[in-house]
């Protein structure tokens, strides 16, 4: 069995662990079964789940049983990591509908057949009917509060106000480790970096009350090189779901990576093999063109399938290249101003974010500047730019 941890680590994923050297041992002679757990706010995964799940696809291929772990009960509390606000509540039945939502996008990437084939599990099914003393008792008594506040999830809410609330999800988090422990034999959890301080209290936990092994490892976070999080845009997230996110506009996202951050996501996101993935990046002039449309194209394909990807990837090369099928916007016949078709088409989200680009300069029709936002529309079909990256065949209904 090859050792997943050596492609991981070569492909830039991890960043903590715990025992590591057991823990390579392990992933190197058996099959552990591991968990990821995933928050299910949404009816959607976003790019920021992207990570796990290739992740989560180089574990399996290497022989390990994928556990994902739907926070049905902990999102009924909210993680605290990395906010300033206290997570929104939700009912049982928004958390199914989501699930399922989230079963069909991660069959793309594991699968749930097979020899050491990945189960879903929820963990309202376990903490909803907990009876509290005994939870204190039984699971508080192991954790320390002075060294649970100095986790970082904890001190950046210290100033804003940390409720008792969110203060018991690292007890639930730890717990959920314990309770796959216990059912499937769980010995490793793998999350994102920023999950580290519960990651590692679960495999604590089980270290010390069950006297087993137990394993945390988490991953470099999905940002650019400024440090900014990946997988926002003006609209907001960057979906999996092409109801949300529509396949061009998830190929334009990858397509638009910085320099600096392509070999990156290649490494993370796709399943090239490293030397030509270092081949598609070893020069960083124009060239470096070819990789990013080589991971918007990998990435899609991934995601939405190749026809897709295909189509997207034409649509994009007649956009900037003059090559291919430029992506076409159908707006009703009613539609006779500027900035009605600019709303229309989806290019801006308002009539005042339209009337601000074209007072900007950044609007053009069939590749003439908009003078002014009382500009007449063409009669019949036309092209329509948003600034240089942007641009749309418009078809009247």
């Amino acid at each position: 069995m090859s050792n997943v941890m050596d492609t991981l680590r070569a492909r830039g994923f991890i960043k903590q662990t715990v025992f590591e050297d057991e823990l390579y041992e392990k992933l190197g002679s058996e099959s552990v079964p591991f968990y990821i757990g995933f928050d299910p706010t949404a009816d959607s995964l976003h790019v920021g789940h992207f990570m796990q799940l290739v992740a989560m696809k180089h574990m399996q291929e290497a022989g390990h049983k994928p556990i994902i772990l739907v926070g049905g009960g902990t999102g009924m509390v909210g993680d605290p990591s990395g906010r300033t606000d206290m997570r929104s509540m939700m009912t049982r039945e928004t958390v199914k509908q989501n699930v399922e939502c989230f079963k069909k996008q991660m069959s793309k990437f594991v699968s749930f057949g097979g020899e050491n084939a990945a189960i879903i599990v929820d963990n309202a099914d376990w903490l909803l009917n907990l009876n509290y003393v005994e939870f204190l008792r039984d699971i508080g008594a192991y954790f320390s509060v002075n060294k649970m506040l100095t986790a970082e999830c904890y001190r950046s809410r210290m100033e804003k106000g940390l409720t008792f609330l969110e203060f018991n999800y690292m007890l639930m988090q730890a717990y959920d480790f314990l309770v796959l422990n216990r059912k499937y034999g769980c010995l490793l959890q793998l999350g994102g970096d920023d999950q580290w301080s519960n990651i590692l209290a679960g495999a604590d936990l089980i270290r010390r009350k069950e006297r087993k092994a137990a394993f945390a490892m988490t991953f470099t976070l999905l940002t650019t090189s400024e440090g900014k999080k990946m997988g926002k845009t003006q609209k907001g997230a960057v979906w999996l779901d092409e109801n949300k996110t529509t396949p061009y506009e998830f190929y334009q996202y990858w397509r638009n990576t910085a320099d600096a951050d392509v070999e990156k996501c290649l490494k993370l996101l796709t399943f090239l093999p490293l030397p030509e993935i270092e081949s598609l990046c070893a020069n960083r002039d124009e060239r470096i063109n070819l990789a990013k449309e080589r991971l918007a194209y990998e990435l899609t394909k991934t995601v939405h399938g190749q026809e897709k990807a295909d189509k997207a990837q034409s649509e994009a090369r007649a956009a900037f290249g003059g090559e291919g099928d430029m992506p076409e916007k159908t707006i009703p016949a009613s539609v006779t101003d500027l900035l009605g078709a600019l709303t229309a088409t989806g290019l801006c989200k308002s009539i005042g974010e339209a009337r601000r680009l074209v007072e900007q300069g950044g609007v053009s029709v069939n590749g003439e500047r908009a003078a002014n936002v009382n500009m007449p529309l063409p009669a019949g079909e036309f092209t329509l730019f948003k600034g240089k990256k942007v641009r749309v065949k418009v078809v009247r209904g």
